[in-house]
């Protein structure tokens, strides 16, 4: 069953639209299931009705003619029960209702199952016999399988038709969603450009090499070029991102090495193939063993060899690159953005991206959010290569995509890109005013940072300092760990940049989401493995070299913090200030003259929570980053589309977590700050310094909002709102509350818009 299973589900997939595949999957079933009937009832949410729209053994006549309401006859019940309904004799059942026109009524035995995707009842699938007969265990639990496979499957034709402008009832579509992950904040409204694979591998045949050495020529000619290709966009980026930033493009210059693929493939040529099969084989090879898995680093090193293998075979086929006509508005969509594909695009012609895999920590979305562009990462339903040259609406900072826009939707949008343009404008003044409530409490506000390029954009929008200092991201962008001297000269830019404000910097932080192509960490599961500290402390010779570098870069600056991330024991925090106390006596026997800078806890698992108080004894500082205390709170990957709508920073959960750590640190009379996306959304800041918050950082976009709206309410009024939501079990509730409560104030002109 298994693979009649997997043939209909590919024979679906390759349909031209949802006619056809509704039509193949009544035809399938009934055959697969030896039933004299197999139907498809479809709801439509325009109308609320349940549509026939596929049989084999009922009247061809009655599709489309025969509807019925959502609690009308079987159907409906089926849809309203949410789970199978099996009958030996379908007449004799109260709900049932009689079509003239199906010819139905020969048939006794009905088992119907639901079509459900992402919760959504989207249809009825249904077989009948004459004979009366309940159908058997084994039937039932085939044809539920059946529905769940193809329910994505249905989704999928449904929003490539709602794409072209048309619902699947001929009814005129337009802001059609999709959803995703915010991989950079920001709108964006323009026309998609699809880039696609450069050419297909898996179309190449196998062929003989008349001449071996003519095919080596030919594959090292296609080689240069690609390398050509690099270099050249690689320059084109130069003068927006560092050259550690840039060093993203070295990665792929060096798997064009001869010493790697390039020599994997020359071998396959003198064993006979010809260099577009040899090429094939290798990268066909390598990209297999990636993807089959989990890491998320290898995953993202199947991409990129995926994409120099498409790139080597056009030069190959002689084909050259694809001709691209970039409109002045252009949002650049693909399957898998890569770095590479960003500098094709005129920087001034570039508005928003949008990628069908990756997430909010990929190196696209970094460097996306350091070039201040748009991005949605993950949108999974988007059946992309039917976008191209329509217009696009890119939400970056809800991981929205809208296709099809109605002049409403382009007018709201239009005027919310107006709006910011205008609130930016007008925060500017904000500058170098401090950030201090009508009733005189002060909070400053922090940056968060990882490139050189955010330093510019943090300074212009009046930070003042940094609360985290992401150190992992100069290590993800080389192609080795980086030296203590290399080390040093990056942590002193930023230390200089900022000073005398402080700068806060996360000792190394990977594992997880975030990969060093140079040192794979392959686990099951790894949000929950060999991650943050745990990494440095099993390598005390990486956490050591770090510390040093830091020390002295500091070096008459004095302006440096040292945070460590993903503590869950007291030992753990031992252990690590062993550690930075003997690098700390290093540097000084070297004649470095440094004070110890302060040192403070990152509180983002809930073990960290319920030892905040024993925590905040042994530390300077806590501070509590959102994005990973609301994951591993609520078990959610907020990197996952498919449970996107859980991940929610004012889960109740979350906000009592917060009140806990804030206590802690009260008592201590030490500060707390939080340096999740949380700090940076303005209504959540205003619960935060009602807490006892006592620093707030955030991405720099947000910094001028969050200042704005903090100078306009007391902290009493932060307090009493605080009080009002803190007693609500629904995270929406508190959102909307705390949203209507500022708007009632006259605060709403920096709350983001609720979906």
């Amino acid at each position: 069953m298994l693979n009649t299973l997997r043939r209909i589900v590919q024979e679906v997939n390759s349909a031209r639209d949802l006619a056809a595949a509704l039509d193949i999957i009544v035809q399938r079933v009934r055959e697969a299931m030896g039933t004299e009937v197999c139907s498809v009832y479809l709801l439509n949410p325009e109308i609320g009705r349940y549509v026939l729209m596929a049989t084999e053994g009922l009247n061809k006549d009655a599709v489309r003619a025969v509807t019925l309401a959502t609690n009308e006859g079987l159907i409906g019940y089926v849809g309203t029960r949410e789970e199978p309904v099996n009958l030996e004799d379908a007449a004799s059942h109260p709900r049932f209702r009689y079509f003239a026109e199906t010819g139905e009524e020969r048939y006794a035995s009905f088992l119907g199952v639901p079509i459900i995707h992402h919760r959504r009842v989207m249809g009825v699938l249904v077989i009948q016999q004459k004979e009366r007969r309940q159908f058997d265990e084994g039937e039932e639990a085939f044809l539920v399988t059946m529905s769940a496979q193809l329910a994505g499957v249905i989704a999928h034709a449904e929003a490539t038709g709602a794409i072209g402008g048309l619902g699947w009832g001929g009814e005129v579509v337009q802001d059609t969603r999709f959803d995703g992950v915010a991989g950079a904040p920001g709108v964006a409204i323009g026309h998609a450009v699809v880039i696609l694979p450069p050419a297909d591998l898996k179309a190449v045949p196998d062929k003989q090499a008349k001449d071996i050495e003519a095919e080596i020529r030919l594959f090292r000619g296609a080689l240069d070029s690609v390398r050509a290709d690099m270099q050249t966009l690689s320059s084109k980026l130069s003068s927006q991102l560092r050259p550690e930033e840039l060093a993203l493009f070295d990665v792929y210059l060096m798997m064009l090495d001869d010493a790697a693929l390039g020599n994997e493939v020359i071998k396959g040529i003198r064993a006979g193939q010809w260099a577009q099969g040899a090429l094939r084989e290798v990268v066909s090879a390598h990209v297999g063993r990636f993807e089959l898995m989990d890491d998320p680093y290898l995953r993202e090193r199947a991409a990129d060899v995926k994409d120099l293998g498409r790139r080597i075979l056009a030069y190959l086929q002689a084909v050259g690159q694809q001709e691209l006509v970039f409109p002045e508005h252009t949002i650049l969509v693909s399957e898998e953005l890569s770095p590479v594909m960003l500098g094709q695009v005129p920087k001034e012609k570039l508005v928003g991206l949008v990628s069908v895999l990756g997430s909010g920590s990929s190196h696209v979305a970094i460097l996306a959010r350091a070039m201040g562009i748009p991005t949605v990462m993950g949108a999974v339903d988007l059946p992309y290569t039917r976008v191209d040259g329509m217009e696009l609406i890119v939400d970056g900072n809800r991981g929205e995509v809208y296709t099809n826009p109605s002049h409403e939707l382009r007018r709201q949008y239009l005027e919310l890109v107006r709006e910011e343009r205008e609130l930016v404008q007008g925060l500017e003044k904000l500058r170098d005013v401090p950030c201090v409530t009508p009733d005189g409490h002060r909070m400053p506000l922090l940056v968060n940072t990882g490139l050189l390029a955010d330093v510019a954009r943090s300074l212009d929008r009046g930070a003042e300092g940094v609360g985290l200092y992401r150190t992992e991201v100069p290590f993800m962008i080389q192609d080795r760990f980086p030296s203590e001297k290399e080390q040093q000269a990056t942590y002193r830019e930023q230390l200089e940049a900022f000073h005398p404000l402080p700068v806060t910097m996360r000792s190394l932080d990977i594992g997880g989401d975030k990969a060093l192509t140079y040192f794979p960490i392959k686990e099951d599961n790894p949000f929950l493995g060999w991650r943050g500290i745990r990494v440095t402390l099993d390598h005390p010779e990486i956490f050591l070299v770090q510390t040093r570098a830091m020390l002295k870069a500091s070096q008459g600056l004095n302006n440096l913090r040292i945070m460590l991330p993903m503590i869950s024991s007291l030992f753990e925090v031992e252990e690590a200030l062993h550690l930075i106390h003997r690098a700390y006596g290093e540097v000084l026997d070297e004649g470095v003259d440094v004070p110890m800078p302060p040192v403070g806890v990152m509180i983002e698992v809930p073990a960290a929570v319920y030892q905040a108080r024993e925590l905040i004894q042994m530390v300077d500082f806590l501070s509590v980053g959102t994005n990973d205390l609301t994951q591993y709170l609520l078990a959610v990957d907020r990197n996952n589309p498919r449970v996107a709508d859980l991940y929610h920073s004012l889960h109740p959960a979350v906000l009592q977590a917060l009140l806990k750590v804030a206590a802690a640190c009260r008592e201590a009379g030490k500060p707390m700050s939080v340096c999740g996306e949380m700090a940076g959304d303005p209504a959540a800041a205003v619960l935060l310094m009602a807490m006892g918050c006592d620093v707030l950082s955030m991405n720099a976009t947000n910094l001028p909002k969050v200042k704005w709206l903090l100078r306009q309410i007391k902290l009493t009024d932060a307090k009493a709102l605080l009080d009002e939501v803190i007693e609500l079990d629904n995270p929406h509730l508190i959102l909307s509350t705390l949203h209507l409560a500022l708007r009632r104030m006259g605060l709403g002109k920096v709350l983001s818009q609720a979906r």
